[in-house]
């Protein structure tokens, strides 16, 4: 499979926004909101990086980065850092995944660091706004989302020059041809 259109990442925001805005309404009756955001940040991370995980190409280590994932997951629920730095942890781990998987060099991933930095930025001035974590959802996946916009790798094409090359090359050695030919029948 290639890079998932931006469209559809779109529409995975929406998907995890609205179910992110429901799962904390049913779950703050029970318990207090901050222990509730302690549970589904993980569990949206963890549908996000499984749908990353099913639209990249590379097939190694997926059972491991979900195995990671929950690791990280659990280790940072039971430390219980501020939920700043518990959000940071897991657009982390996020970011992280997606080098590995999207990316074949350091500067498209710092370009991503550079997005996911902006996506941490848009939820925090929506809830900040707002209140509301459906929106703070949706403005953090939503830039998320364009990702796709960043090439896999920054290298010049060689393409066109190795081609140019190519060509130049294969003249020579007909003329070289030609010349030893030429040697050979006068």
């Amino acid at each position: 499979m290639k890079r998932p259109p931006f469209v559809q990442g779109v529409f995975v925001a929406l998907v995890i926004s609205v179910a992110a805005g429901a799962v904390l309404a049913g779950l703050v009756p029970f318990m207090s909101t901050g222990a509730a955001l302690r549970l589904m940040i993980p569990a949206m991370g963890l549908a996000y990086l499984i749908w990353l995980l099913r639209r990249s190409v590379e097939s190694t280590g997926r059972i491991t980065t979900v195995a990671a994932w929950c690791i990280v997951s659990a280790t940072t629920w039971l430390i219980a850092p501020p939920i700043s730095a518990y959000v940071l942890i897991h657009a982390g781990m996020l970011w992280l995944a997606r080098s590995l998987y999207f990316y074949s060099g350091v500067l498209p991933a710092l370009l991503d660091l550079g997005l996911s930095t902006l996506s941490v930025s848009a939820a925090t001035w929506a809830i900040t706004r707002s209140g509301s974590v459906f929106l703070a959802t949706w403005c953090f996946f939503l830039v998320q989302a364009m990702f796709v916009v960043i090439p896999s790798t920054l290298k010049k094409r060689a393409t066109g020059d190795a081609d140019e090359n190519d060509d130049t090359f294969e003249r020579a050695r007909r003329r070289a041809d030609a010349a030893v030919r030429q040697l050979f029948t006068h």
